[in-house]
């Protein structure tokens, strides 16, 4: 399909599209969480060890990916395995250390309340040409390195007492 043609919009009118978005997007996470019975935080990492697929992530892999303590990692991984989304399997390099295994049931109902939005997601895209596409695609890139960037700035100032 064709793209659309364009309204033109300035870097103001699209942080202000942005800003809505990812208000929008926070909320929405917050009624999957709820749907799923988790809270959001522990969705943020059951969805760390569904992008980790076939490379189990280990408790301090999940902390680092999720951007939370290793302490409250185990609490999280705790109420992941007690609802069912993960179970532990022990390392196979080592002993004293265990990876996390998404549950396949688990996986089942997680894409099946996301499928749905996913599929208007793409109906959305259907409406850009591949060139359009990749600019999304390096913008939410770039940005997502600049946020991650700026969280660790933000958490170096807090550790410096800042």
């Amino acid at each position: 399909m064709p793209a659309e043609p364009r309204p033109t919009a300035t870097p103001a009118q699209a942080l202000e599209a942005m800003d809505l978005f990812i208000a929008t997007a926070h909320l929405g996470q917050q009624e999957m969480a709820q749907r799923l019975g988790l809270n959001v935080t522990d969705l943020l990492c059951f969805a760390c060890v569904l992008k980790a697929g076939e490379n189990l992530l280990t408790a301090g892999d999940l902390a680092e990916h999720a951007h939370v303590t290793t302490g409250a990692v185990t609490g999280i991984l705790n109420r992941l395995e007690r609802g069912g989304y993960v179970t532990r399997v022990p390392d196979p390099h080592d002993r004293r250390r265990v990876r996390v295994a998404a549950l396949p049931d688990a996986v089942t109902k997680v894409v099946a309340l996301y499928q749905p939005y996913y599929d208007r997601l793409d109906t959305v895209f259907a409406g850009y040409s591949a060139d359009e596409i990749a600019v999304l695609h390096d913008w939410f890139s770039r940005s997502t390195n600049l946020a991650l960037a700026y969280i660790e700035e933000l958490r170096a100032k807090d550790a410096e007492g800042e």
